[in-house]
């Protein structure tokens, strides 16, 4: 039994006492460094720093030394070099087995195919001999692709090991869970580490081909030797480039015998034809647009397709020798297309052009029609008579169209003169004595060139002042009622007449933005109106009108005030 030597008391559980002075527990390091080499320190303190016996620092020099002379006698060469060691997971981590394959599925209740071929992706991670299926998305495919086996560990057939990297190889089966892949290819670093660990790699195998797929892939076209046209100039230089020829429909063969008109439209940008008809008002036809459809004519045909029924199917272009060309119209020459006959009488200014800069030995002078025949085409539609109900433009709408449209405004013109008003001060020229001592103020829209004229109130006239005339457009007098003309700012002088609706109105004075707006337009305003607004408003042609801003904008300043007894102001 050992003694506690500091107490007195065996050493047994319960006689032993800490001491409450430590406070150093730890272990003294027996490494150090010299030149750079790891070499063992002999320790001088145990545990919490507590100084060795004598025996036990002999012990370990003495083991130190033993360490030190052996390594002094013995030869390098002899020494085992030092591997660090390195886990799999550190070693191994990133590196992956990849193999080509696929799979054959079976096809049930189908005519069209028996099985399919779905290639796949085998995934071999080496840090854990885990593998991984997937399968390359193919769009609109219908077929759940992608991830077909998850990450883990695959068993083998028989159920007892899995899969190892050296299990797998090219032109070899892998069964997992029922489905036989079959390996084909693998990239190249897979190659160059199964080779480095002795595995003889295979040769590779092609990939077969889906029936499925090759049954849907289209067919290879045919091609026919290529011509020296160049469409892409064709396209950039005749674009929206057509020949209108006016030609007659020679009819007579049917049981009506009649003879209509018809427009030829040849486009040049791509030689095809379109026929259209002519429609008469009240034909009792329908108006069909187009009489023959936009397409290229046929004008030879090989022999050997001119049995074959046209009615049957269309003639391809292979079977076709020559189309219709430019050439082919010429004016006073009759031509039979798709079976009707047309007799060319005349063509347009464009047309005409076309032909003496292109084809000047083409004869395009017109051809004199019989009078009935002429007399139908010229035939224009008759306006009737304005009834002075309404504008005359929205009236002429009622005989353009069924559902009448309002008629086009010039929205720049509205937009450029919106709120700018011209106003005049004017008075009743009558015989009649009541109407002296009258006065207006006539105001011209400039958006919309109409005219207003407002009463002002006098005092025991005994005549209610307001509105006099709503804004709308005055014609002059002596025109007629379709083709009237109508009265601008360069027919409003001082001291000229003006016409509304039998009411003659004599204009008397200006505000002084009217002078400065005629002057911004004086190379449409005659000099006679210019100088009667200067000598009526006081201002020199080299001198400015003086208005001020607010002025310009609105025009409601500067008019000066008549007497009342009807008399002109004073210049």
């Amino acid at each position: 039994m050992s003694i506690n030597a500091r107490h007195g008391l065996p050493f047994l559980p319960g006689n032993s006492f800490r001491d409450m002075t430590k406070s150093a527990f730890h272990r003294t390091q027996t490494l150090a460094y010299n030149n750079g080499f790891a070499l063992p320190r002999p320790p001088t303190h145990g545990i919490g720093q507590d100084p060795l016996k004598s025996e036990e620092l002999v012990y370990n020099y003495t083991n130190e030394l033993s360490s030190e002379t052996l390594a002094l006698f013995t030869e390098p060469s002899s020494r085992a070099p030092v591997v660090p060691f390195i886990p799999a997971h550190v070693a191994l981590d990133k590196k992956v087995l990849r193999f080509h394959g696929y799979f054959q599925q079976r096809v049930l209740h189908s005519p069209d195919e028996e099985y399919r071929v779905r290639p796949v992706m085998l995934f071999y991670y080496l840090e854990d001999d885990s593998m991984c299926v997937r399968e390359p998305l193919v769009e609109n495919s219908g077929l759940p692709q992608g991830k077909l086996i998850k990450r883990q560990q695959l068993p083998r057939k028989d159920r007892t090991v899995p899969y190892h990297w050296k299990d797998l190889n090219l032109a070899r089966d892998l069964e997992v869970y029922g489905v036989l892949y079959r390996i084909t290819n693998c990239d190249s670093f897979t190659r160059e580490f199964l080779e480095s660990e002795g595995i003889l790699v295979n040769d590779p195998e092609p990939m077969p081909v889906d029936p499925y797929t090759s049954h849907r892939a289209p067919p290879q076209r045919t091609y026919v030797s290529p011509t020296n046209f160049d469409h892409q100039k064709q396209f950039l230089t005749m674009d929206r480039k057509v020949l209108r020829f006016f030609a007659l429909w020679d009819d007579k063969d049917t049981i009506y015998k009649e003879t209509r008109l018809v427009y030829i439209m040849y486009y040049l940008v791509d030689d095809s034809v379109e026929i259209r008809e002519v429609h008469q008002a009240n034909s009792g036809r329908d108006p069909f647009p187009v009489l023959m459809r936009r397409q290229r004519l046929p004008k030879t045909i090989r022999e050997d397709s001119e049995t074959f029924p046209r009615c049957v199917l269309e003639v391809s272009p292979q079977e076709v020798q020559e189309y219709y060309s430019p050439r082919d119209f010429r004016v006073g020459e009759t031509m039979r297309l798709m079976g009707r006959t047309l007799r060319l009488y005349d063509c347009d200014t464009f047309t005409r052009g076309y032909f003496q800069s292109n084809h000047p030995e083409v004869e395009t002078t017109r051809v004199e029609l019989p009078r009935a025949e002429e007399a139908a085409w010229d035939t224009e539609r008759e306006v009737p008579p304005y009834n002075g109900f309404g504008s005359l433009e929205d009236s002429l709408q009622n005989c353009l169209h069924l559902i009448p449209q309002p008629p086009k405004k010039d929205l720049i013109k509205m937009l450029e003169n919106d709120h700018k008003v011209l106003r005049y001060i004017a008075r009743l020229d009558s015989n009649n004595p009541h109407n002296e001592g009258r006065h207006f103020i006539l105001s011209y829209f400039l958006a919309s060139n109409m005219i207003s004229i407002f009463e002002k109130p006098t005092r025991n006239s005994g005549i209610m002042a307001g509105k006099f005339l709503e804004k709308t457009r005055v014609p002059k007098p002596g025109f007629e009622p379709d083709k009237p003309l109508y009265y601008s700012p360069a027919d409003l002088a001082i001291g000229a007449t003006v016409v509304v609706f039998g009411h003659r109105f004599v204009l008397t004075d200006a505000d002084h933005y009217v002078l400065k707006y005629l002057e911004s337009e004086a190379d449409q305003i005659p000099s006679q109106t210019l100088e009667s607004l200067r000598n009526r408003l006081g201002v020199h042609p080299d001198q400015g009108t003086g208005t001020n801003p607010a002025e310009e904008q609105h025009g409601d300043r500067g008019l000066v005030e008549p007497s009342s007894q009807g008399q002109e102001p004073a210049a």
